[in-house]
């Protein structure tokens, strides 16, 4: 392990999205990471490889976030910090705020992130689709619905529907009863009490409605890449679900994860990714459909997610593709994650055996298990003291209750 402080990584949030930037820089380089977030969370509480050293409530504002980092950078130098600060974005809004203020921040920090019209172009969902039709990438057949006309549409195709939001930043703040991230609705009564429940709330801009593409978690993937300064993709992985989460706020997030492998899927993302000019981490969500054998894509999140530390447990650690690029000006040429050599989750082992259905997926689990190819997000050998092993053992204990509780209940049940 290297231990050098060529640099001092500063990660904006504090959630499991955080921890495993964290985990990746002091698992390579042996260093502390620093971050900066609206406030405290579990995930990164009472450690020793990550630091919250200032909480804002009001980041998310563009003057307080170019404000808080400012001086966060200032206060660096003035007290002899000269080692470069690597800025990394984990999460929506981060990134969307680093677009938008490039110009103001990049004298004091070294980042990459999307530029802010392909960020636009990228993050609104309704955008998204148009995106896809110009590079021929399939997408589940989708209607848009408005606050104005939310209450006279009428859907194109047959219910199941999925219902979400196309801003996920605004919805993220908003607040109503039954909230969940994706909904998944059977019926009609139960799709206009979504809609009402959603437009009663703060949130008032478009929702996107999909058909359902069946098949249970396992048929979803999930794609990593990392695009150097100089616009070429330097890092592909792909995620083979065997579970996602399945409570109200954690639908669409990956709880357990195989590393694969798809040739001709890789091809046509990297051909995109350089088109179109991409900097930075993306990661894209992707359904494979039985019915024609073709993947269909949801969306793009223009940063590394929460289950990215998957790539880092198949041996393709995402801390060393910034540090190569960003302070070093050496990016490697392309790396692939190999199918098959660890079981990534944040979910213990009995969850997974018990409701991963597909039987070779689950042998696939098992052996890996055996094999000590096991990695858990949270438990990390060298941080974990007393109160971060009371935290994982609370943590893990409650995911039978909520899987037992929640498992396959994506529609709409208001608290």
């Amino acid at each position: 392990m290297e231990n050098k402080k060529e640099f001092i990584p500063v990660l904006l949030g504090s959630d499991q999205n955080v921890y495993g930037m964290a985990r990746s820089f002091h698992e390579k380089y042996g260093c502390v990471s620093e971050a900066i977030g609206r406030g405290s969370l579990p995930a990164t509480a009472n450690s020793r490889i990550v630091k919250l050293v200032k909480t804002e409530p009001d980041l998310e504002i563009d003057e307080m976030f170019v404000r808080t980092l400012t001086e966060y950078a200032e206060n660096k130098r003035k007290n002899g910090e000269t080692a470069p600060l690597l800025l990394v974005s984990c999460g929506d809004n981060y990134t969307k705020l680093l677009s938008r203020n490039k110009d103001k921040l990049e004298s004091m920090f070294r980042f990459a992130c999307p530029d802010a019209d392909i960020y636009e172009r990228l993050s609104l969902k309704e955008n998204f689709y148009k995106v896809c039709d110009e590079n021929g990438f399939d997408y589940p057949k989708t209607a848009e619905c408005t606050y104005e006309d939310h209450k006279d549409i009428k859907l194109p195709f047959d219910f199941p529907v999925v219902v979400k939001p196309s801003n996920s930043v605004a919805y993220w703040n908003c607040s109503f009863p039954g909230k969940k991230k994706v909904f998944v609705i059977k019926t009609k009564d139960e799709f206009e009490a979504v809609l009402e429940a959603i437009y009663s709330s703060s949130y008032k801009d478009t929702l996107i409605i999909q058909e359902f593409i069946p098949g249970e978690d396992n048929m979803m993937r999930v794609i990593n890449c990392y695009c150097s300064k100089d616009k070429k993709v330097r890092l592909f992985g792909l995620g083979r679900i065997l579970l996602e989460e399945h409570t109200a706020q954690g639908i669409g997030s990956y709880a357990a994860i195989i590393p694969g492998e798809d040739e001709a899927l890789k091809g046509r993302i990297i051909s995109f990714l350089e088109k179109i000019g991409y900097e930075g981490f993306i990661n894209i969500d992707v359904k494979l459909d039985s019915r024609d054998g073709k993947y269909k894509f949801f969306e793009m999140n223009l940063r590394q997610g929460r289950s990215s530390f998957f790539v880092t447990a198949a041996g393709c650690n995402l801390a060393q593709f910034l540090v190569e690029d960003l302070i070093y000006n050496d990016p490697k040429p392309l790396v692939t994650v190999k199918n098959g050599v660890c079981l990534w989750s944040v979910i213990p082992k009995n969850v997974i055996m018990k409701f991963v259905h597909d039987e070779d997926l689950k042998a696939e689990a098992k052996a890996l298990i055996k094999a000590k190819k096991h990695v858990k997000q949270l438990y990390y050998a060298p941080d974990m003291n007393f109160k971060r092993m009371k935290m994982f053992v609370l943590n893990q204990a409650n995911y039978m209750r909520k899987y037992k509780k929640n498992f396959q209940k994506k529609g709409y049940f208001p608290q």
